[in-house]
């Protein structure tokens, strides 16, 4: 239930404004606007009320929200009002230029929450930063990394040549930047090891939801399910882990590989309680669990808070979202491969984007992330986006001719089957992956 009220009160407001940043100017030019909705209304709302010449409402369908504004082709599809002659009051009466602004609104009103909530962020709360020199365990390694040449252990030291600016950054920059060599330390000897040019896309083959590294761990409990495995042979709370069946080692990662290769069997566990090392036979379910919690604060390792004064928290926050803008359009290039489009999620994916306790520098933080999403997103030359609109437009005011209506009627009707398939398409693989617990 808070997974799901942060996700739709996070929605809601980015909605509103996003739809704000469409109808001030609209009015500003004094184009009339129709209605104005929280949601989709198809056949009935939930609220409604005329105030002027603007219904104000609520829809039953929480797929989005809209502005109906009047003599522009949209999801509304009024071919007999479009087919009169325009009004002075009417969008398609005004000047290019002018029809610009209110279909840009939208989008540059996204990148305007984006920053100033991040700029909020830094200045209340700081940002937490993991620095690459306090992983003193090294990094838990993907497999497809581990292909490449790292090992469990490793600690990452540069990235090109340079000090990246947290761990944090390591994964992302995998990712998104052109990272040819990291420079790493194994055994107290440094080395480098080449990445190859489509180390992206080879992290998407293999799961991109699995980061390249994660901090390796000590396994210690942090809790134990009542009437489970581990409860039934003995295991505590804050008992060290350090070996299992015929692996000994103090790291979670080893201990969950050993679990799953000894799925059904009961095996020997190694741990440490109160400095004493004691043996307990533990069975192992099915699905390779016992029934443990472990400690997976990575705090312990020296997480450290920067924290912005009023006016060094506005440039951060603008980095911190053109940052986060741009390095989510060029992941979208992997959209396009065949293992990307099995990565598409939908309410079920953003929803987990939040954390299930309420915080709210994390849930300002995520709402800010994802309107910078939405700003992406409606910025595509995709019609029935802001950015199809653009782009007809942007054609007018180069040509000096306006696209033909029955043209833009055809393009919208595309462009809707084509996000609608979409949204389709992202919660179909939500609930198969909440289906087989993937």
């Amino acid at each position: 239930m808070i997974l799901a009220f942060q996700l739709i009160l996070s929605l809601s407001i980015l909605i509103i404004l996003h739809e704000l940043g469409h109808f001030i100017p609209a009015r500003l030019f004094k184009i009339r606007v129709e209605k104005f909705y929280l949601f989709f209304d198809p056949w009935f709302s939930l609220i409604k009320k005329k105030k002027g010449d603007t219904e104000y409402g609520i829809g039953w369908l929480p797929l989005g929200g809209y502005v109906k504004i009047a003599g522009m082709v949209d999801e509304s599809m009024d071919k007999e009002a479009m087919a009169l002659p325009p009004q002075d009051w009417e969008f398609r009466a005004k000047p290019a230029w002018q029809r610009l602004i209110v279909m840009m609104g939208g989008v540059i009103v996204n990148m305007i929450v984006g920053f100033v909530l991040y700029a909020i962020i830094l200045g209340m709360w700081g940002r937490d930063v993991l620095p690459v020199e306090n992983v003193k365990f090294g990094v838990h390694v993907n497999e497809t990394m581990k292909a490449v040449g790292f090992q469990e252990g490793d600690k990452i030291l540069a990235l090109n040549g340079e000090r990246p600016e947290s761990f944090s950054e390591v994964n992302k920059s995998l990712l998104v930047d052109n990272i040819s060599v990291v420079t790493i330390e194994r055994g107290g000897q440094k080395m480098d090891i080449n990445i190859p040019a489509n180390i992206g896309q080879q992290l998407v083959d293999g799961g991109v939801k699995s980061a390249p590294f994660a901090v390796r761990l000590p396994c210690v409990v942090d809790s134990v399910v009542p009437g489970n495995k581990a409860a039934e042979a003995g295991l505590m709370k804050g008992d060290s882990v350090v070996g299992l069946g015929d692996v000994h080692s103090i790291y979670f990662n080893d201990i969950k590989a050993e679990l799953s290769n000894k799925k059904g069997q009961t095996v020997p566990m190694w741990v440490k309680r109160n400095g004493q090392e004691t043996q307990l036979n533990v069975g192992i379910n099915d699905d390779g669990t016992i029934g443990f919690i472990p400690k997976a604060d990575v705090k312990q390792f020296g997480v450290e808070t920067l924290h912005y004064g009023f006016f060094a928290a506005i440039p951060a926050g603008a980095k911190w979202a053109w940052e986060t803008f741009t390095d989510y359009g060029s992941q979208l290039k992997y959209l396009f491969s065949s293992s990307g489009a099995k990565q598409v999620g939908g309410f079920g994916s953003f929803a987990k984007m939040f954390p299930d306790t309420w915080d709210w520098a994390i849930f300002w933080e995520r709402t800010a992330f994802i309107s910078l999403i939405l700003a992406f997103m409606n910025m595509l030359p995709i019609p029935a986006l802001d950015g199809g609109h653009v782009m007809f437009l942007l054609w007018e005011m180069i040509t000096g001719r306006a696209v033909s209506q029955k043209i833009l009627e055809k393009a919208q009707v595309v462009g809707m089957v084509l996000l609608l398939g979409l949204m389709l398409w992202g919660n179909i693989l939500d609930i198969f992956r909440a289906v087989v617990g993937k």
